[in-house]
């Protein structure tokens, strides 16, 4: 096995699974702007690597992601990455746009607007029963481009729209009801569930899941990350105008 840890993501190698770790497990692994770029770094590392065929997203602490850490963005004085932070938040999903392995996200507890992208930036979900998505920027009048990217890159308008303009707690078994999330299992199972279901997707030749998901991805409604991502914030009426995160539940 090989293992790679930084401080804000850590890295565990073992045969053709990598599994990707947030690890700021007492801020319930919310983001802040030098863990985009390990998360970035880390995926694009991934990428180039042939010997892999699946990918597991997870949080350490037994939860996903709780969103921005709106205590580092509203600090004062603010961090230099506070401003350049939209841009590498970005640069990881289309990294995760372009992965040419199987990713699968291991959904515990919650993941909430940044965390909620990022879980639905994964073609395999596994959700605890207890657990929760939630695309909850509307209740702050805030843009939610990353979710709405993912959501209509991987579902319909109707789906999409229920989570982003509800902007409600979505549990596991209803996530599985959506087609959202392949599968609801106990909470105390969400890791073991996503690492079996990996276990059996290590069997694939890698370079055979790396021409299925290219050949899925150019047959899609997008097949460039980069002017995928434009499209959608350009679609903002507002775009172009800097909002301030604000306060929000459980981020």
């Amino acid at each position: 096995m090989a293992a790679t840890d930084s401080e804000l993501v850590n890295l565990h190698i073992d045969g053709r699974i990598a599994t990707v770790e947030l690890n700021r497990p007492k801020r319930k692994n919310a983001l802040i702007g030098p863990m985009a770029d390990d998360l970035g770094n880390i995926i694009d590392g991934l990428n180039d690597n042939p010997s892999i065929a699946v990918v597991v997203i997870q949080g350490a602490g037994g939860a996903f992601c709780s969103g921005l850490d709106l205590k580092e963005f509203g600090a004062d004085p603010q961090p230099d990455w506070v401003s350049h932070f939209p841009g590498k938040w970005r640069r990881v999903h289309e990294r995760l746009f372009d992965c040419p392995h199987i990713v699968i996200c291991a959904l515990e507890r919650y993941a909430i607007n940044g965390g909620a992208a990022l879980a639905l930036a994964g073609d395999f979900l596994v959700v605890g029963d207890g657990a929760f998505l939630q695309v909850g920027e509307i209740q702050q009048g805030m843009p939610a481009p990353m979710n709405v990217a993912w959501l209509r890159l991987r579902h319909s308008e109707a789906i999409a729209a229920r989570l982003a303009l509800a902007g409600s707690r979505v549990y596991g078994p209803d996530l599985v009801a959506h087609g959202i999330a392949n599968e609801s299992v106990e909470d105390d199972r969400v890791l073991e569930a996503a690492h079996e279901l990996a276990s059996k997707f290590a069997l694939h030749e890698p370079m055979g899941v790396r021409r299925i998901k290219t050949s899925l991805r150019r047959a899609g409604p997008a097949d460039d990350a980069t002017s995928w991502f434009q499209r959608v914030l350009d679609s903002d009426p507002m775009s172009g105008r800097r909002m301030t995160p604000v306060a929000a539940t459980d981020s």
